[in-house]
């Protein structure tokens, strides 16, 4: 087991690696910009260490400075939380060369599926189920236009390296096809250095499901159910839960055994997760993601799992502490990701913090790196909080969100609190009756955004 774990990171995230470590015995490093010189993850940590100014680019970003970080204080493994770090491959193979563990999938893994056309390819060598597209990437807009015609319309024009909702574009019809493939491809250059884009068949009223999984390294994969994150403002996750509401245990078997079996017979080393569209009780698979995601503790909450832990025992050698048929699911579990942002625009609000009150009680999870005085800095990711909460069934989650969230103090700043407030009221999400394009919808129809 390792000694000294350094946390490539901030935030909650940072703070959540760190509580794992302390639970297993383990020495953590915080590393920070200047900014963040008086965050939560820096005092909790046994160690710190400024990496830079402001910037993300000049801090966290910055692989000589993390690496340095690591042979100064003698960590001999990173955690890289999300974001940031957590799939860049060449990061990966810089820690192999310097003999530092890098805690998440081989840097080959990473690449693979990083790349969005790689990806779709080797999902389907696995027997994955994929969604109808183009072979790979699509050069020209004659090629786009035959591509969109073979497979009938509407369709979405992806980017290859893509995420976070950039460099994509639907057309309705072959009038669309010409502006939606320009712009993706635009978008795609600006935002990844790559204007390669493919071509998927769009589908009108799908859910986002995904599978979490995690390997060994050595051949064994399981899954752990799936989580619902169809809430999603321009293709940002605002709302997730476990189990899925409108899954039936059959089809969660069904797809959770290809994805295990996938895993396993792709080597891969610790957590994972498989995303799909989910339609008409079809699965169609969109991407992966190889490291921990941000609404991992609502799959913690209904398994009684700590993945963070079992990312560090798998990196260690050690192999996972379950089989599959230990997962059995308990109850139903709901997070909601609250942003330091003013409504209606969702503009972001950084400020200080006059004061905060983290909600409590039976099945209750709060996940924040928040404290009354604290100054959340402008330069990062608007993200402040996860509530989760964990109740028998989805009523009682539902209810328990809602009392939770009443109990909730964060004064000094505006967040996005009062959209869930909201959300809760509404018969849609009561029922679990939302597709994709449900929330984009309703703030449409409500705030005008």
């Amino acid at each position: 087991m390792f000694d000294k774990i350094l946390i490539a990171n901030r935030g909650e995230i940072a703070l959540r690696v760190i509580r794992a470590c302390r639970e297993m015995g383990i020495a953590s490093v915080a590393v920070h910009s200047t900014a963040d010189s008086d965050a939560m993850h820096v005092r909790m940590a046994d160690e710190s260490v400024c990496i830079g100014p402001n910037s993300s680019t000049d801090s966290y970003l910055s692989v000589p400075a993390i690496v340095a970080a690591c042979e100064v204080t003698g960590a001999q493994a990173i955690h890289p939380g999300y974001g940031f770090l957590s799939e860049n491959a060449n990061f990966v193979q810089i820690l192999e060369d310097h003999d530092i563990k890098f805690i998440g999938p081989s840097a080959e893994h990473i690449r693979m599926m990083g790349d969005k056309i790689t990806a779709k390819e080797t999902a389907a060598k696995l027997g994955i189920p994929v969604v109808p597209g183009s072979a790979g990437g699509v050069p020209t807009i004659e090629d786009a236009k035959k591509v969109a015609a073979e497979m009938g319309y509407p369709v979405i024009i992806k980017a290859t390296a893509g995420g976070g909702g950039r460099g994509m574009k639907v057309a309705l019809n072959e009038d669309e096809i010409e502006s939606a493939f320009r712009t993706a491809r635009s978008e795609s250059k600006a935002a990844f250095g790559n204007d390669e884009v493919y071509i998927e068949k769009y589908l009108q009223r799908p859910r986002h499901i995904e599978i979490q999984v995690f390997g060994d390294g050595k051949g064994r994969g399981v899954h752990l159910g799936e989580r619902d994150c169809s809430l999603q403002r321009r293709h940002q996750k605002v709302f997730e839960e476990a189990p899925g509401p409108c899954i039936t245990p059959e089809e969660r078997a069904r797809i959770g055994k290809i994805c295990a079996d996938a895993i396993g017979q792709m080597g891969y080393a610790g957590a994972g997760t498989i995303e799909f569209l989910y339609e008409d009780g079809e699965f169609y698979f969109i991407e992966m993601n190889t490291r921990l995601q941000v609404e991992h503790p609502v799959t913690e909450a209904i398994f009684g799992v700590d993945l963070v832990r079992q990312q560090i025992m798998v990196a260690a050698g050690l192999g996972m502490e379950f089989e599959q048929d230990d997962l059995q699911i308990n109850g139903h579990a709901i997070e909601v990701r609250i942003n330091a942002e003013k409504l209606p625009n969702f503009s972001p609000c950084p400020g200080k913090i006059t004061a905060y009150h983290a909600p409590g009680g039976l099945g209750v999870r709060m996940d924040s790196a928040l404290y009354t005085g604290y100054s959340i800095p402008p330069y990062y990711d608007s993200l402040i909080a996860k509530l989760i909460v964990h109740g028998r069934d989805r009523p009682e989650a539902l209810a328990r969100l809602h009392r939770a969230l009443g109990e909730l103090i964060v004064d000094g700043i505006d967040t996005t609190v009062p959209l869930f407030d909201a959300l809760l009221q509404e018969p849609d999400v009561q029922s679990g009756n939302y597709s994709i394009h449900w929330l984009e919808k309703w703030l449409e129809r409500n705030f005008g955004k």
